[in-house]
């Protein structure tokens, strides 16, 4: 005869029965919350599907539709089996087993729904995102041109400069005070010659300023109708076809104040400023007056050689400031710029799976719950678990099955019929009713 069971199992028992009646009654509705949070994952995903789709027509529908219903599908079943199967398990190995299972479903789930969710969720906020970056690249860029244009226009100073030195020495020797002899002759005529060259190269200068100030205001002006197109209201897609035209001609403003720069052609005249250099012929009345010239020639020459060598490493330093790199902008369709930027969006991506796996959370519950069931029953037999209901429900049992009581045999007595002979007949006997 088994032992009755203690308090403390007696109080494990009320505990297990408590927590089998809570979730006899959680059972009820959990298909229902599974199905709903499939469906709802399954139109987040047709949204995500349609906007991967080029073609707008009656076979992308289809295919959108097919592909979210497999989805919905596969979420319910997964989690169905799971919600029911690992709560059961006792061994580590088929908890473990499982659990390994629902990892790989669950990595599944997020390959095939959770991110096209999350491209449904912050889609259209990450294509503007993206223009956002691009608008900000393009901006760095025409600055970043701008101001290496800005910087070799400063060396129309150095030029203008270089050029009066040699205008203010020509009318020197003008006057007689650099050769010695007034007049315009060999010395006159080269620092004429190299004064007129700069010049040139100051007026070449000075036309380029009004370009790069207008092609800089034109490139602000894109910028701003970028800026607006990001920011603004509708079709995200019509509003890239937009920006796509704009950057075409950004770039082509960028590109154009990159040619604008005169330093190159600082460097070049400023190469060819000494190595350039037309000595005319000596015109001294005297050795002494051309031997005076030709002391001052070289001297100037001397003189180039140094302004040059200044011109020179004005312009090389312009030339080694860091130029805009190529900007160009590329279409993204809203799955790609969720992918792309998904640091971004944090919330979004967070809310997108946890649809998908929030089931996992109640798999977990039902295995704290069922754990917990088997821990307060411990090891109590069966038969001292059962209710008064449950004993009325196995003696109605018992009793459904016990075979019917046998009937007793009666034997009835008749009358002997009289034949037509007269003679006396055998009486029929009756058994249980039957002849």
């Amino acid at each position: 005869m088994t032992q009755p069971p203690t308090a403390a199992e007696t109080r494990g028992l009320q505990s297990a029965r408590e927590i089998e009646g809570h979730l006899t009654a959680l059972e009820t509705f959990t298909p229902m919350a599974l199905g709903v949070l499939s469906v709802a994952s399954g139109i987040y995903t047709y949204l995500g599907v349609s906007s991967l789709l080029n073609d707008s027509g009656a076979m992308s529908f289809f295919a959108a539709i097919a592909y979210s219903l497999a989805v919905s599908v596969a979420i319910f079943v997964f989690w169905s089996y799971l919600i029911r199967l690992l709560p059961a398990m006792r061994s580590a190995a088929s908890r473990l087993g499982l659990f390994l299972s629902m990892a790989l479903g669950s990595v599944a789930i997020i390959a095939m729904s959770s991110w096209l969710n999350a491209a449904a969720l912050a889609g259209s906020a990450a294509v503007e995102q993206h223009l956002a970056k691009t608008v900000q690249q393009y901006q760095i860029g025409l600055e970043q041109a701008n101001r290496v244009t800005v910087a070799a226009q400063g060396l129309g100073l150095d030029v203008a400069r270089t050029r009066q030195s040699f205008q203010d020495l020509s009318a020197q020797e003008a006057t007689g005070n650099l050769s010695g002899t007034a007049g315009r002759g060999a010395v006159f005529r080269v620092l004429i010659q190299k004064a007129d060259e700069l010049a040139g190269l100051e007026a070449q200068i000075t036309t380029q300023g009004p370009l790069v100030d207008a092609a800089f205001a034109e490139g602000n002006q894109i910028l701003s109708r970028m800026r607006a197109l990001t920011a603004s209201a509708g079709d995200v897609e019509q509003r890239s076809v937009e920006f796509a035209e704009e950057s075409v001609r950004l770039a082509g403003l960028i590109a154009q104040l990159r040619q604008l720069s005169v330093a190159p052609l600082v460097a070049r005249a400023a190469q060819d400023l000494s190595a350039s250099v037309v000595v005319p012929e000596l015109d001294g009345s005297t050795d002494s007056i051309r031997n005076d010239q030709r002391s001052t020639i070289d001297a100037v020459l001397t003189l180039l050689a140094q302004r040059a060598t200044t011109l020179k490493v004005a312009a090389d330093e312009v030339l080694a400031m860091p130029t805009p790199d190529d900007t160009t902008y590329a279409p993204i369709s809203t799955a790609d710029a969720v992918l792309r930027y998904a640091g971004d969006f944090i919330p979004s991506w967070a809310g997108a799976i946890a649809i998908d796996l929030l089931p996992a959370v109640l798999v977990l519950i039902m295995m704290v719950a069922q754990s917990a069931i088997r821990s307060d029953r411990g090891t109590t037999a069966p038969e001292e678990t059962m209710t008064l209901a449950e004993i009325r429900a196995a003696v109605m049992a018992l009793r459904a099955l016990d075979p019917p009581a046998s009937v007793p045999v009666r034997v009835a007595a008749v009358e002997p019929l009289a034949d037509a002979s007269g003679a006396d007949s055998p009486p029929p006997h009756l058994v249980s009713g039957r002849r």
